[in-house]
This record gives C-alpha cells, structure tokens and sequence, in this order.
C-alpha cells in the first residue's frame, strides 16, 4: 500500500484531512527548514464576518532558518487565550463545540515550546476524537526525492493555492446563513460541526489527489 509524506500543520485544513484519510501509512516531515506562509502556524476558522486567520507567534520570527522540528513558539503574548476566545466566538452554536471545547483548550494551556510538537499532540488528538488509526512515523533526515510507493505531499496545501483538484463538499456551519459556505476551512471546523461523523465525510468525498 503506498504511504504518504506530508508536513504537519496547526490545526490544518480540511483538505489536509481529506488528504491523510486516505493513507493508512503516513510519514511526517520534521527535517525540513521551516517555511513561511504555510499553514505549519496558522489556521482559518469561518465567523460571523467571515474568515478568520489565527497564527502561532514564533520565537525568532517567521524568517527564521531553522529546521521546522527546532522552531520554538512565543508565548510573550497571549494567543492562546487570543485563539480560544475566537473558537468560542465562532463555534458556541455548533452542534458538538461543547464536547471537545474543555479537552482541546486543556491541550493548548500545556504551552508547549515546540511547533512541531504541538501541532503533532494536536494531530493525534484528532485522529482519537475521530477514531483513526494510521500508522505513524516521523523522518528521520530530509527526503528529497522519496521512493518510489510514498506520495509526496510536501507543500500541496498552502495558503491562496489552487486546490481544485481536492473535492471539498459542503457541509453545515454556523454562519453559513449570513457568509455562505466558507473555504478553505481547519478541520477544527467540520469536527465542531459534524462531530464523530466527521470522518464519515472526509472518506467518503471523492477527490483527484
């Protein structure tokens, strides 16, 4: 079965979801230099106004040139709070926000140092909520060109990129009455809104990837 190689993001969009459900063996790049204006520190919710951007601040910077396993988070400010108070905000009428509110702010009160590492304890905390069960594996050194069997999605999922090629279906959110469906979206998104059934729609979406 062919494994997929693919960066790892905060919070990340749906169709980076899409994209990891459909591989059962999947590695995630920890060796490459940090890149910028990705979604490695940032995510987009839908609210009453329309979208909204939500970044990690980053010790150093966002020019950094760093491995992305060595980027350290700034905690100077208070995003967190910042980014809880804007969850709050958007979700507070989905269907299922209350059943994962307590537990996921729980995660990013623990104020992890690593980039890398909390959008890894975030990742894997979706995959539980969402009971999945993929074989993970971090890289070891940079892969430049992978072997034949891995499919390389380094990079396919970025900010103002064409995405066309990866179906989004519409689905039911909050403010879908007064903004319309808003794309693209975190995945935080279609669990605070879909619930458990959330994965039900992210398998069964076709896509061209």
């Amino acid at each position: 079965m062919q494994s997929l190689l693919i960066e790892n993001q905060y919070f990340g969009t749906v169709s980076y979801y899409k994209i990891l459900f459909q591989y059962k063996y999947i590695k995630i790049e920890q060796c490459e230099l940090y890149q910028k204006a990705s979604f490695r520190n940032r995510c987009v919710i839908p609210g009453a106004n329309g979208l909204i951007h939500l970044s990690v601040p980053l010790q150093k910077g966002r020019d950094q040139k760093a491995f992305f396993k060595e980027v350290q988070i700034a905690y100077k400010t208070n995003w967190v709070i910042q980014h809880c108070r804007s969850m709050d905000a958007c979700y507070n009428r989905a269907p299922f926000f209350e059943y994962y509110r307590d537990e996921l702010y729980g995660i990013l009160k623990e104020r992890e140092p690593s980039l890398f590492k909390l959008n890894w304890n975030l990742m894997h905390w979706i995959f539980k909520k969402l009971k999945y069960l993929p074989e993970i594996e971090l890289t070891d050194q940079y892969i430049q060109n992978p072997d034949q069997g891995i499919r390389d999605a380094r990079n396919l999922i970025l900010p103002g990129k064409d995405l066309s090629g990866i179906q989004v279906n519409r689905y039911a959110q909050v403010f879908e009455d007064r903004n319309g469906f808003q794309s693209p979206c975190s995945v935080l998104d279609i669990l605070f809104n879909l619930g458990p059934s959330a994965i039900d729609w992210l398998r069964d979406n076709d896509n061209q990837f």
